[in-house]
């Protein structure tokens, strides 16, 4: 591993991730070829990335395979890394989808094939539960402590991706049950996506230690700049039918709020000059500089993409107060944070 990396704590879990992460969702196994990703994946490795993010349904399980292959290929020690994976949805049938005892067993049996792996390090389900009922809890608390853990499938555990509230209700079932509580999360967050992670997390941060990896910190390209004078046809944004694609689209190139959005990225632009790096390593290193991310999870399609994010650790350290606050004041998005919370 790399001595240029941050290696930080996924909250109070004990666990050291690296403070830049490489995840595989739209690219890997479907964007770029296997012989590409084995390249992004080695870079980042050799650069002392050892947090690497998938889940099953990413290219119908082709980025998960593509990254047990790649494990496999380079003959990476199991111990260097910390792998994560995320269940919900992986085929049509009424069973393939969801947070049922079954699909948890089978979906994690099933990435754990595509991976070539023994276990995974932490599993997140890949879409909030509605509601906490004791009779859920339960169920997950058991089948964690009687099959994941003891059956040497998870390191971590299965933790849910949902809102504040409905973190804080699963802490208090746990805890009258005598379970483990959810110890990370994994939200979206970039400059232009704010107050869930600063203001509505801020109370699990310090009340229950909550880890962080966080996805989506250029906000799917728009913050590099790439799309300033229109969307190239090899980008993410340039894949056609494709709704999530489309909608990323309105909301940050096509409608007047994304056109808005687009002038505060160019004026970012001004900022990165001085600091003498790209708008990329600007957004990346503006993430780090919370100290309530864990991890950063990044996306390439080549490795010098990764490499350029990775030396986006550098800047950290240039981003004076000063300088957060003019960044700030293009974005006019700071969230208030209410004195009653604390």
């Amino acid at each position: 591993m790399s001595d240029e990396m941050e290696y930080r704590f996924l909250g109070n879990s004990g666990l050291k991730v690296s403070a830049l992460s490489l995840g595989g969702w739209v690219t890997f196994g479907k964007q770029v070829s296997d012989d590409t990703t084995y390249e992004c994946l080695r870079v980042a490795y050799e650069k002392g990335v050892n947090f690497f993010d998938t889940a099953e349904v990413y290219a119908a399980g082709e980025s998960e395979r593509v990254i047990g292959k790649a494990i496999k290929k380079f003959n990476w020690p199991r111990s260097s890394l910390v792998i994560s994976t995320k269940l919900y949805w992986a085929g049509s049938g009424p069973n393939d989808r969801g947070l049922s005892r079954k699909h948890i067993i089978e979906g994690l049996r099933a990435s754990l094939k595509r991976l070539e792996l023994d276990y995974v390090d932490l599993v997140f389900a890949h879409r909030p539960v509605l509601r906490w009922k004791k009779s859920f809890v339960h169920s997950i608390g058991v089948l964690i402590k009687d099959w994941l853990f003891t059956g040497g499938q998870v390191n971590g555990g299965i933790f849910i991706l949902t809102s504040a509230e409905q973190l804080m209700d699963a802490h208090r079932v746990a805890e009258r049950l005598g379970l483990i509580g959810p110890l990370m999360e994994q939200p979206q967050y970039n400059m232009f996506h704010r107050e869930r992670f600063e203001v509505e997390y801020a109370p699990l941060y310090k009340k229950f230690g909550l880890g962080t990896t966080i996805w989506s910190p250029l906000a799917s390209g728009v913050l590099t700049g790439k799309y300033l004078d229109g969307i190239p046809p090899d980008s993410r944004l340039g894949i056609k039918n494709d709704a999530i694609m489309a909608r990323i689209r309105k909301n940050f190139v096509e409608s007047d709020e994304g056109k808005l959005k687009q002038e505060k990225v160019r004026s970012l632009g001004a900022i990165a000059k001085e600091l003498d790096c790209s708008l990329a390593q600007l957004a990346l290193a503006w993430c780090l500089k919370n100290k309530n991310v864990s991890s950063v999870i990044t996306g390439a399609s080549r490795p010098s993409q990764v490499e350029e994010n990775l030396a986006s650790l550098k800047i950290v350290g240039k981003l004076t107060d000063e300088i957060m606050k003019r960044i700030d004041e293009i974005l006019e998005n700071k969230p208030e944070l209410p004195p009653a919370r604390f």
